[in-house]
C-alpha cells in the first residue's frame, strides 16, 4: 500500500478484501502463484502466460485529485470515474467527461458522499451503469441527459470495476470472480472464475472489454491480465511498470494504476491510476 499513514475504509478500501484473498489462497494451497507476474508463475511450476509489449503515443494531463475507479471512451469522448474518502477531502465520488487538455473532468453526475464511494462505470445501449463500493446499489442513468433511472442491487462481495461486453454488464467484485449481467432485469447471466495455471486471480479490478478480451487491472500490481471470456483463462500479462514509475517521478503522492480505457477508432488504449499526474496513450501489440 502507498504511501497511507493510516487504514481509513475509503482510501484503504480494499483492506478487508485483500485479508478475504489471503485466506482464500491458502484455502487453494497457493499462497502466491495467482497473484504474481507470470515468471513467478513458471518458476512455481506453471505454464509462462503471454507478455505483451505496448508502445506509449502521447501522454496527457490528469487531475491528480482524481481517485480513479473507472476509465473508458464513449462517443469519441474519454469518461472517468472517481471515489471519495474524507482522508483525501480533496476527492469527490463523480463520473464525467475528462479535459484532455487540463485533465479536469467535466462532471455529469455525483453522487452524496456521505452515503456512497463511486466505483466503475460502462455504457450500454443509451443508458450509463455505475457502481458503489460497499452498498451493493449501482445506479442507472440516461447516456445522453445523465438523468437517474433507476437503481439495482450488485451480487457478489463489493462493486468495484465494470464494463460491457455489448450484451452483458461485467462486473468485478474484489474476488477471483467477474459477474456477467443482463442490464434490463439485473439478474446474473453467468459468473466467470478467473484462473491463471489453475490459480485463482483475485483482487480483480478496472475492466475493459477489447477485441473480445476482457483486460482487468489487478489491485496494487503494475500489470493488467488478459482474460479470456470463454473460460476465464489469463492467457497474457501486460507490464506497466514503466508508466507506474513515470507516474511516480511526477507525482510521489501517487498511488495504484486503475484505469483501461480503449479508442477503438484509434486503436489506442489509455491508461493511468489513482490521482496520477498523467494518462498515458498507448498501443498495445495484442
Amino acid at each position: 500500500m502507498k504511501k497511507l499513514p493510516l487504514f481509513p475504509a475509503g482510501v484503504l478500501k480494499r483492506m478487508t478484501v485483500l485479508g478475504l484473498g489471503v485466506f482464500l489462497l491458502a484455502a487453494c494451497g497457493n499462497a502466491r502463484g495467482d497473484r504474481e507476474p507470470a515468471g513467478d508463475t513458471a518458476a512455481a511450476g506453471g505454464t509462462p502466460v503471454a507478455m505483451l509489449s505496448f508502445i506509449t503515443l502521447k501522454e496527457y494531463p490528469h487531475d491528480t485529485t482524481a481517485y480513479t475507479e473507472g476509465l473508458l471512451i464513449h462517443d469519441n469522448q474519454l469518461y472517468e470515474s472517481t471515489g471519495y474518502t474524507s482522508e483525501l477531502p480533496q476527492t469527490r465520488s463523480l463520473f464525467g467527461v475528462v479535459d484532455t487538455i487540463t485533465g479536469k473532468i467535466a462532471r455529469r453526475v455525483e453522487l452524496d458522499s456521505s452515503r456512497y464511494f463511486g466505483e466503475g462505470i460502462t455504457f450500454l445501449g443509451n443508458k450509463v451503469y455505475q457502481l458503489t463500493y460497499r452498498t451493493k446499489i449501482g445506479f442507472v442513468y440516461d447516456g445522453k441527459t445523465f438523468r437517474k433511472l433507476g437503481e439495482f442491487k450488485i451480487p457478489g462481495i463489493e462493486g468495484w470495476g465494470m464494463t460491457a461486453d455489448g450484451s452483458s454488464l461485467i462486473l468485478s467484485d474484489s474476488s477471483s470472480t467477474l459477474w456477467y449481467l443482463d442490464p434490463s432485469t439485473f439478474q446474473i447471466k453467468r459468473t466467470l472464475p478467473v484462473t491463471e495455471n489453475e490459480a485463482p486471480v483475485f483482487l480483480l479490478n478496472e475492466l475493459e472489454y477489447i477485441k473480445g478480451y476482457i483486460y482487468a487491472n489487478v489491485y496494487t500490481k503494475n500489470y493488467i491480465v488478459k482474460i479470456d471470456p470463454s473460460n476465464g483463462h489469463v492467457v497474457a500479462h501486460l507490464d506497466l511498470s514503466s508508466l507506474e514509475a513515470a507516474a511516480r517521478n511526477k507525482y510521489p503522492a501517487f498511488m495504484e494504476m486503475n484505469g483501461i480505457a480503449y479508442d477503438s477508432l484509434t486503436d489506442r488504449v489509455f491508461i493511468t491510476g489513482k490521482m496520477w499526474p498523467s494518462i498515458y496513450a498507448i498501443r498495445i501489440y495484442f
